[in-house]
């Protein structure tokens, strides 16, 4: 009986997920920006927990290589890692996990942040390598 109310319920969600996806598409778009907002104030407390350090992270643009992480993390002492910055719970679009596991298999660090409380974290990682 409790399988049958699961399935009646994901099945209620999807219709109700794909009527606001069709006709109320600025519910869509609200939710896309509220997500952008979140993941550059995360952004931007990475930047300056960097400089703090003593470090910069400029921002990552390869035009002919996408899906490339957001941020590369310079540290002294030649310390080097690459953030992917996205709002919480949010994760890398398939593109940007295979370009991560390919710098992995080059020997960099790649780190996945969509938690501000993760800095921290991340960064002592990248300066203890």
């Amino acid at each position: 009986m409790t399988v049958i109310y699961i399935t009646f319920y994901i099945g209620l969600k999807n219709i109700i997920y794909k009527y606001i996806e069709i006709y109320m598409p600025w519910v869509t778009q609200l939710k896309n920006e509220v997500d952008f907002m979140r993941e550059k104030l995360i952004e931007q407390k990475l930047v300056k927990a960097v400089k703090a350090m003593g470090g910069i992270n400029p921002k990552f643009v390869s035009p002919g290589l996408s899906g490339m992480p957001d941020r590369i993390v310079l540290l002294p002492d030649g310390k080097v890692g690459f953030v992917e910055v996205k709002a919480p719970g949010k994760k890398p679009r398939a593109l940007q996990v295979v370009r991560h596991e390919k710098l992995r298999r080059l020997g960099f660090k790649v780190f996945i942040l969509d938690e501000a409380e993760q800095i921290g974290e991340v960064l002592y990682a990248i300066q203890t390598t």
